[in-house]
């Protein structure tokens, strides 16, 4: 059940020293593809990284770095075409959200790192650095990479007790 899914999915930054299956990456990136987005345009575009050396680049993106995804054996870089559409921010982070149940549900952790509006250095914004080394072409936009691997930490599932109720509204605030 899909709400299992989402008590049980947890942020992991520890993985096992163990490959993603390409069976598994592929199950992945269709379903990004299958997220919705506004009008159907679809700006984004998904970028799989298994390359330890890039995985290791990557891993210095911003400050302060998350240097944990140098030890995932995936990454995925989640980009759009910003000029496309309005609203790609929204439609990336309906399509990492899809991502993220996708590995979950197949018995793999991630942990979402934010790009878009964040830093490499004084200089150059986390996502031009993502661009240099994935050779992103410039009418794209990063808006976050998503560490994936077979855990190597456990996380309790979050608790019906400790969710924040006081949030929920009917009808009206």
């Amino acid at each position: 059940m899909l709400y299992d899914i989402l008590k049980s999915r947890r942020s992991i930054r520890r993985f096992q020293n163990r490959e993603v299956e390409k069976e598994k990456i592929d199950v992945i990136l269709k379903s990004a593809l299958l997220a919705p987005s506004s009008r159907s345009i679809r700006p984004w575009q998904f970028i799989a990284v298994t390359d330890g050396e890039l995985l290791r680049q990557l891993s210095q993106c911003r400050e302060p770095a998350p240097q944990f995804l140098a030890g995932a054996p995936l990454a995925i870089a989640v980009i759009a075409d910003r000029d496309s559409s309005d609203v790609w921010i929204e439609d990336t982070s309906i399509a990492s959200t899809i991502i993220q149940l996708t590995v979950q549900d197949l018995g793999l952790g991630s942990c979402w790192i934010q790009v878009r509006e964040r830093f490499h250095n004084k200089q150059e914004s986390a996502g031009e650095y993502i661009g240099k080394v994935l050779e992103i072409p410039e009418q794209y936009s990063v808006e976050c990479i998503i560490a994936i691997g077979y855990p190597a930490e456990e996380k309790k599932p979050y608790e019906e007790d400790s969710l924040q109720y006081h949030k929920l509204h009917y009808n009206k605030f």
